[in-house]
């Protein structure tokens, strides 16, 4: 009996913490133990973190007539993909992981893909919009206002979403089709579909955001020798600087931080040699996911109209009348 336990191991996968997996007849068995319990937790956590912290962004946009601004329906926009990512894409990550899918495969797991590429695409493409807009704003401030209006704004929204369908229905589909047209299937879903779901995004943003710093510099060193004879506003244009430096150094970084692994890996996956155990695979593609909790936190929690509307929402004030046209400071 305990002989043939070796050989039995030897065809099962059980780096997953939540799934064995039976190489040979590829069927998936759950496994609940301590460690699969506290990942569910933590990422239900996180799900719940990513839905309310969105949610209250909409809320505020929605519903106070000083946030109806173009670069606010930007991050309305934004957080309505944020929160389908929460609601939706982690669950369906949770329930249907890379690993099982990868050995067992069926039609929720390409559903799951769909979604996944769809809204994390999305995701990236209105950071990217973001950064467009945030460009006119600080470079062209004279002449933003009739360059970037609503409906420049609604362009933005669509063309994003767009991309975004048009990239994971191209993934799914050269997947689907992988052994008809090798070729054309292969450069269509590893080369076309990362360059426009993130290489692409990247590098607009990277060149924008470094557009935006050096303006920020030549305008408060501007402002610095304009009032050279003031100590006072002197300090007050280096913390200035200090602080735009900072929020676009935050902005650029948790964006790499979360969404490079993801992309490295799959490079390594598709291009290279080397095998990426699925393990590894789900885990940075759950922390590309985290992008999405943390965006409400960047965009939207840095500017304190935001956080006075928070108050409003969250101490249940906007129940108790009609506050919709209170200024928000």
């Amino acid at each position: 009996m305990s002989g043939g336990d070796p050989v039995n191991r030897t065809f099962i996968d059980d780096t997953h913490p939540c799934y064995q997996i039976n190489i040979i007849s590829s069927t998936v068995k759950r496994t609940p133990s301590t460690l699969c319990v506290l990942f569910y937790i933590f990422i239900s956590s996180v799900s719940a973190v990513t839905v309310c912290g969105n949610l209250l962004v909409i809320i505020s946009i929605i519903y106070f007539q000083q946030l109806h601004t173009p670069t606010n329906f930007l991050i309305l926009s934004l957080a309505v993909t944020d929160l389908l990512v929460g609601f939706v894409v982690f669950p369906l990550n949770m329930e249907f992981s890379a690993t099982a899918c990868f050995y067992s495969p069926n039609v929720l797991c390409k559903v799951g893909d769909i979604l996944n590429v769809t809204l994390t695409t999305a995701s990236v493409n209105h950071l990217c919009c973001i950064s467009i807009d945030r460009y006119y704003a600080v470079c062209q401030p004279l002449t933003y206002k009739t360059k970037i209006n609503v409906h420049v704004i609604k362009i933005m929204i669509v063309v994003a979403w767009c991309i975004s369908v048009l990239v994971a229905v191209g993934f799914v589909v050269a997947g689907l089709n992988f052994e008809k047209c090798q070729e054309n299937c292969f450069f269509l879903q590893n080369t076309l579909g990362p360059l426009f779901s993130f290489y692409l995004p990247v590098l607009v943003m990277l060149c924008i955001y470094l557009k935006i710093f050096l303006v920020a510099q030549k305008q408060a060193r501007s402002i610095q020798n304009t009032n050279c004879h003031s100590k006072k506003k002197g300090l007050t244009v280096r913390k200035v600087e200090g602080k735009a430096t900072r929020t676009l150094a935050i902005v650029m970084g948790v964006f790499l931080m979360c969404l490079t692994p993801f992309f490295l890996c799959f490079a390594v996956k598709t291009l290279g040699k080397s095998r990426v155990p699925a393990e590894v695979f789900q885990t940075v593609g759950f922390l590309a996911l985290f992008n999405s909790m943390l965006n409400p936190f960047i965009y939207a929690f840095f500017y304190s109209w935001f956080r006075s509307a928070f108050r409003l929402i969250l101490s249940g004030k906007i129940f108790q009348g009609d506050f919709s046209h209170t200024k928000l400071v």
